[in-house]
Order: C-alpha cells, then structure tokens, then sequence
C-alpha cells in the first residue's frame, strides 16, 4: 500500500506514452502487416528500457535531473540537447495535436477542419496549464486511461474470439519502401527518447511533495509499474489492428476526421455499437492527455535548459517557453498541410534518429563519476544498455543510408 502512495511519474510517463506510438502507430502496424510485427515492438521497448529509467534512477540517486547531470558531462552536450530539442518538439507537439484534433471531430461533430480543433486545442491546453488546473485534468485523465485501458482488452479478447481460422504470428521485415513506417513505428514506441528528460524532472517533483521521502527502489517500482503497461497496451493495440484490419482490405486513413473514426470502429465491432460514446471519449482524451502533457512537460525542461545554459537558476522561463511552443505549433497547422499522416512519420522517424544521441548520453552519465557507485545498474543492464545503443544507432545508420 505504501508503494502505491508513491506512484506518480511512472503514470505520468504511461499517459504520455500511449498516445501516438499506440493509437495511431500500433494499430496501423498490426493492420498493414498483422502480427508480423511484434519483434519490432518487443525489441524496440527491450533495448530502449534502460534509457528510460535512468531518468529516475539518476534524479534521485543524486537530486538533480538529467539535464543538471549533462551539464556536468560537458556544457557542449546541454547545448546540443537544446538544439535538437529546439528542431523536434514543434513537429512532435503537432503530431499528437492533430491526432487529439481527429478523434475531437469525430467525437464532438462541430466541424471537420483539422486545423481549426488542432489549434482551438492548443489553446486550451495552453489556459488550462497557464491558470494552473493541470494537477486537477491529471487525475481525471488517469480514470480515464484506465477505462480505455480495459475497455481494449476486452475489445482484444472479442476480437479473438471471433477469429475463425488460424493466426498467423510469422515475423516480417519490411523492404525498403516499408522501412519508413518501420523507423516511424519504433521511433515512438513506447515514447521518444527525451521523455526520460521529463521523467527526472516529474520524479523530483513527487519526492517533494512526498517531503523527500521516496527512494531509488521506490521511484523505480513506479517506473516500472509505468512502462510495463505501456508495453502491454502496445501489443494490445497492434493486435486490434492485426484481428479487425488486417486483410480486410481496408485501410487506415491519412485524414484525421477519417482515421479516428475507423480506430474507433475497432472498438464498437467488437464491444457493440452502445461502446461508441464511452471508447470515443476515452480515445480522445487520452490523446488530450497526451497533448496538454507534451505541452507541459517540454516547456519545462526547454526552462531548465535555459537556466543551466545562461547560469540563472532562480529565473523561469516555463511561460516563455510554453508561448513559443503554442504559438510556433499553431503556425505549423496555419502554413503546412494538416496531412496527419505525414506529420506524424516526420515527427516519429526524428525521434528515432536522435534516440541513440540520448541513450548515449544517458549511459554515459549514468556510469560516470558523477553518479554515486552504490546506485549504478548492474552489469546485467550494462550490457542490456550496450546492446541498446548499437541497435538504435544500427537502425538509424539502416535507415539513413536507405534514403
């Protein structure tokens, strides 16, 4: 019971996760290649696992967030954090928004210009966490992750049990015009690399208002707790996309009104046409979960970043930040085509490509000096860790010499 008390960030970290790389990526893959893509989700989540938990395991082994921890690697890398940081998260918060846009107009039926609910979405992400309400939509949201998460289980069993003839669970590789999606799909899954960044900061938080009291293992339980669910919600979702779609002859849609309603067909064909207000409500505000968190979250370490570089640490930056990012989004949706699809492949392949920069730098610093050596992983993950790096650097070196 005492461990529940403590479970906070690893939640976070879940609400954030399933979002895109599930709805949207997930799905998908089990559509167009059935469970044929199940080794990719495994091993992507396998060997990005001990990036991810670094970021709590650090922020508490030494009370600083990863980002204090780069600055103390080399001030070059903070700067290069800030950069890259700086050229992804537009695409990244545009992404998941147009996403939230979709299942918004199917849902609420006002209007089908994605551009109008994507940015009406943004702005009010941007009031609710600017007047401070966000702690209160947390809450509310994690009920409601609870309710999507249960009602795709069910979907999943009835799915199933409505097969007739036998599953195939061959593995592919795609060729090389599929190895876009590929990269797409394991660029997000379960999140991007940096979320381990927001981590350290949101696990600093809950030792606060916990009055320090919540240690190593404890942080790591909740992580845990997190990421094994979005493990499981992954392969749940590509499953939904592998019984009901695929060699249907259907296919899902690039057009956000379009492929919110067909994800949400996925549901209501197996769990009945009375589902469809309940899963259409879960799915969008899980999505919105994932919107008003992205918002948040990469604002507040852009502030820290900014003050670890200009040496002011009792200055914030967070209102600066969060401005520039609704309003950098909003021009996104104003000046580009609002084509979903295209939005999110960019967005989960640049995620992809700088993933193995931050597994680096995160084991880098999670070995170095600067972490106590009680509190350092073992060699078990050490080598997980290595292993990690090489993948991720082995695919994006794949992919990049593919173009």
């Amino acid at each position: 019971m005492n461990n529940l008390k403590k479970l906070g960030p690893g939640l976070l970290f879940a609400g954030a996760a399933i979002g895109v790389s599930h709805l949207v990526q997930s799905t998908r893959a089990g559509a167009d290649f059935g469970w044929g893509l199940i080794w990719a989700l495994i091993l992507v989540n396998l060997f990005k696992y001990p990036f991810f938990q670094f970021g709590p395991r650090y922020a508490l082994a030494t009370g600083e967030s990863l980002l204090d921890g780069y600055k103390k690697l080399g001030k070059s890398y903070l700067w290069m954090y800030f950069f890259l940081n700086l050229a992804t998260m537009f695409t990244i918060q545009t992404a998941v928004t147009i996403v939230t846009a979709g299942l918004a107009s199917n849902l609420f039926g006002i209007s089908t210009d994605m551009v109008y609910w994507s940015i009406a979405i943004t702005i009010i992400c941007l009031v609710i966490l600017l007047l401070g309400k966000y702690q209160f939509l947390d809450k509310v949201i994690k009920g409601i992750i609870l309710i999507l998460t249960i009602s795709t289980i069910l979907a999943l069993i009835i799915a199933f049990s409505k097969q007739d003839g036998s599953i195939g669970f061959t593995q592919v590789f795609p060729n090389s015009s599929e190895l876009f999606f590929l990269i797409a799909f394991m660029g997000w899954m379960p999140a991007p690399m940096d979320i381990s960044i927001w981590h350290s900061i949101w696990v600093l938080e809950k030792r606060q208002t916990l009055n320090n009291k919540l240690s190593v293992k404890d942080g790591l339980f909740d992580f845990n707790v997190g990421y094994s669910a979005t493990v499981f919600l992954g392969i749940c979702f590509l499953g939904l996309g592998a019984l009901v779609m695929h060699g249907s002859g259907l296919d899902f849609s690039n057009k956000g009104g379009e492929f919110a309603g067909q994800l949400i067909d996925l549901y209501t064909k197996n769990l009945g046409e009375s589902s469809y207000l309940i899963i259409s409500i879960a799915a969008f505000t899980t999505m919105f979960s994932t919107t008003i968190t992205t918002l948040d979250a990469s604002p507040r370490a852009m502030s820290k970043a900014s003050q670890l570089i200009l040496n002011k640490k009792n200055k914030d930056f967070y209102l600066l930040w969060i401005c520039i990012l609704a309003v950098g989004t909003s021009l996104v949706f104003l000046l580009l085509l609002s084509e979903m699809g295209l939005l999110v492949q960019i967005a989960t392949v640049l995620s992809f490509i700088t993933a193995p920069f931050y597994a680096f730098l995160n084991y880098r610093l999670i070995y170095s000096s600067h972490m106590p050596v009680n509190e350092r992983p073992g060699l078990k993950t050490k080598i997980l860790s290595i292993s990690g790096i090489l993948f991720l650097f082995g695919f994006s070196i794949i992919y990049l010499l593919s173009l």
